[in-house]
């Protein structure tokens, strides 16, 4: 052991790189000076080693391993000949051992001036999930621009579009938001502002493109471009840390819709309000990116490979159609399974679906949580066994806080929505699924484990898009592929997260 496993981040070298050995609390023992033996005057009752233990109490309590005062001993110059010759012990290791036993342990608790580093602020993440909620306003506002007399897979004409759209927006991102973070992990706020200046227009393009290529009505086309451009923006905006911000440029359509819900409004006003949202998001997004431009150069060159985010991008395209099944499967299947173009759903999907996205702040904050409270286990347990039940128990925890909440926010949403009936027990279960297979993908992907969430979630999604193509029902295909996806997730994470390697 020559020096530390790793550096880091953030001290010098010339720090890391030397030896840490315990401080010691007390004196150094001093060792007795020896005399020859004579056996008349020899007191056969008092054990040397007594006087040993009360001086290196303090060292014994807060060992963890007779070793580590094996390894006092000896940098004291204790010998193995001297452990025989003065406390009647063959070795400095079986002299160890017996202090070891001697001494009650007391192990350290926290120190009161440990700075958490995965604190969250519970108010950021409630901004979040409004953010993530509100875009689905805009629906109410452009509804008209789809043609509702002409369908296409149960859909009106220009939904497919718009999904097509929504699926490249989703994973794009997904990928252009891990290299962003990548560059701001390490300290580089000008590479993440470049990075994010050239690869959210090049995103946006991208999907309006893909939703082109499958066609519709030109209003609709305009909206999947429209909301492409939306998407583009808050994941700059999100990234920089301006939820706030956001949540200014979603408050045009957040009022239109309300007033939509209350009275008929001219298509021209709707169209006005949608484009003074993604105006505002557009000119607030670029506002931010020059103003971290213009901050100060990055000392050194750097560059990151662009293979560490493809499973990233196939991990977004897996839970938009994971996602999008859950909205449209049920108006899909009964298009395929009647054979007819026209495909009315009376599943009730929009109130899962409000709960979902606004669950999505609540699953933040809880990610930071497990991650607090895993340190705080670390530093409080005394063996692996007990570091991972303990930290099994917070997954545990923190996985049906999340679930209860989504079937919370599914009921008040239900009761809220006009006309909308209540899910029943398996479309409840569905849902539930669903969260928390995206809540475990998110958690695992925090931890590195980027590439197997990405298959997992592949896998299920594919699963479910070809079993939805032949003509089986989306709850069922929900339940047995996000079942799954949560049984291999859970599997996965039980083990991994229990490792304290991984919360170092």
């Amino acid at each position: 052991m020559s020096g530390p496993l790793r550096l880091v981040p953030g001290e010098a070298v010339d720090e890391t790189v030397q030896l840490r050995v315990l401080p010691l609390k007390r004196r150094r023992p001093t060792l007795p000076p020896q005399r020859p033996p004579v056996p008349e005057q020899l007191d056969l009752s008092a054990d040397p080693l007594d006087e040993l233990a009360e001086r290196l109490r303090d060292i014994c309590a807060d060992a963890v391993h007779p070793y580590e005062i094996a390894a006092i001993l000896e940098s004291d110059g204790l010998s193995d000949e001297q452990a025989a010759l003065l406390y009647g012990r063959p070795d400095s290791f079986t002299l160890a051992e017996e202090l070891f036993e001697r001494v009650e342990r007391r192990y350290p608790g926290p120190s009161a001036e440990f700075a958490n580093p995965w604190r969250a602020d519970p108010w950021r993440c409630v901004v979040r999930g409004l953010v993530f909620a509100l875009p689905g306003l805009g629906y109410l506002l452009g509804a008209n621009l789809f043609a509702a007399d002409r369908m296409r897979f149960g859909l009106p004409s220009g939904m497919l579009a718009l999904s097509v759209a929504t699926l490249v927006s989703w994973s794009w991102n997904q990928a252009l938001a891990h290299r962003s973070y990548a560059w701001l992990g390490r300290g580089r706020r000008r590479s993440a502002a470049a990075c994010l200046a050239i690869g959210a227009p090049l995103g946006a393009l991208t999907a309006a493109a893909a939703g082109y290529v499958v066609g519709g009505p030109l209003g609709a086309l305009c909206f999947a471009a429209g909301q492409s451009g939306y998407l583009a923006a808050a994941t700059v905006l999100l990234v920089l840390g301006r939820e706030k911000f956001l949540l200014l440029a979603l408050a045009p359509s957040a009022v239109g819709a309300g007033v939509v819900l209350a009275v008929d409004v001219p298509q021209v006003v709707r169209t006005a309000v949608l484009l003074a949202s993604l105006g505002l998001a557009v000119w607030l997004a670029t506002r931010e990116l020059l103003r971290c431009r213009r901050g100060e150069a990055d000392p050194v060159p750097l560059r990151l490979p662009l293979s560490k985010e493809v499973p990233h991008l196939l991990f977004g395209l897996a839970v938009g159609t994971l996602t999008l099944i859950a909205g449209l499967g049920v108006t899909v299947h009964q298009a395929v399974r009647t054979g007819s173009a026209e495909g009315v759903s009376t599943s009730p999907t929009g109130p899962a679906m409000i709960a979902l996205t606004l669950s999505l702040g609540l699953a933040e904050w809880l990610l930071f949580r497990y991650r607090a409270m895993a340190v705080a286990a670390l530093r409080t347990s005394h063996t692996p066994v007990e570091f991972a039940r303990r930290t099994g128990g917070v997954l545990l925890g923190c996985l049906f806080i999340y679930l209860t909440t989504v079937a919370a926010l599914d009921a008040a949403a239900t009761v809220l929505w006009p006309g909308a009936p209540a899910l029943g027990v398996p479309e409840l279960g569905a849902l539930l699924l669903l969260g928390g297979s995206l809540w475990l993908a998110l958690l695992l992907n925090a931890f590195g484990l980027s590439w197997s969430t990405a298959l997992i979630c592949l896998a299920a999604a594919g699963a479910e898009c070809a079993g939805l193509l032949t003509g089986a029902d989306p709850t069922v295909l929900q339940l047995i592929g996000c079942g799954a996806a949560a049984a291999v997730l859970t599997a996965t994470a039980g083990p991994v997260l229990g490792r304290t390697t991984k919360h170092r």
